[in-house]
C-alpha cells in the first residue's frame, strides 16, 4: 500500500480562510441536524393528531419533506469536510505523489465546475419560483421560494467548501486525498 487514509475532517492549519469555511460548514452542519430533528417532531405530532385525535394534517406532510430536502442540501458542506462522501482510493494509492496530487487537483477542480453548474440552475430555479409567485398546489399552499431557496444555499456552501479543500490541497495544508507519501 502506498499510504493510509484518514478520515478526520479537513485540515485548516492556521490559514483564516480554511478556518472560516470550516466554521461556516460546521454551522450548515448543525442547522441541518436541527432540521431533521424539526422533521422528526413534526412527524411525531402529525402521528398524534392523525391516529389518537383522528384529526386531519394539513401542512405537516409537506413540511417534512421540505425539511428532510432542505436538510440534506445544507448539510452537503458539513459533510464534505468531514469527508462523509463516498470514497475510492484505489486509483490515488497506486499512484505516485506527483500524480497524485495532479489528479486530486482535476478531481477538485471538475466538482467545483459541476457543483457551480448546479448552483447556477438552482439559483435560476429558486428566482423563477421568487419571481413569479409560485406556490405548491396543496391546501397549505407554500410559497415555493422558501424551501427552493435551500438548493442554491446547500450547494453555494458546498462550493464554498470545495474551494477550500483546493486551497488547502495546494498550499500543503492536506494532502492530495488525504494519504500520506508512502
Amino acid at each position: 500500500m502506498a499510504g493510509q487514509s484518514n478520515a478526520a475532517a479537513a485540515p485548516v492549519g492556521t490559514n483564516p480562510f480554511l478556518r472560516l469555511v470550516a466554521a461556516i460548514s460546521t454551522l450548515a452542519g448543525w442547522c441541518s441536524a436541527a432540521m431533521i430533528v424539526a422533521a422528526v417532531g413534526i412527524t411525531c405530532q402529525m402521528i398524534f393528531i392523525r391516529f389518537v385525535l383522528n384529526g386531519s394534517t394539513v401542512w405537516q406532510t409537506e413540511a417534512v419533506i421540505y425539511l428532510v430536502v432542505a436538510a440534506t442540501l445544507i448539510g452537503l458542506p458539513y459533510v464534505q469536510r468531514l469527508r462523509g462522501h463516498v470514497n475510492v482510493d484505489l486509483i490515488p494509492l497506486a499512484l505516485p505523489r506527483r500524480a497524485r496530487m495532479g489528479l486530486a487537483l482535476v478531481t477538485l477542480s471538475v466538482s467545483i465546475l459541476i457543483v457551480g453548474v448546479m448552483l447556477f440552475y438552482g439559483y435560476e430555479y429558486w428566482h423563477f419560483a421568487w419571481d413569479r409567485g409560485w406556490r405548491s398546489d396543496t391546501v397549505w399552499g407554500v410559497r415555493l421560494w422558501i424551501p427552493y431557496l435551500s438548493i442554491p444555499i446547500g450547494f453555494g456552501l458546498l462550493l464554498l467548501q470545495l474551494v477550500a479543500d483546493l486551497v488547502a490541497v495546494v498550499t500543503g495544508v492536506e494532502k492530495p486525498f488525504g494519504l500520506e507519501d508512502g
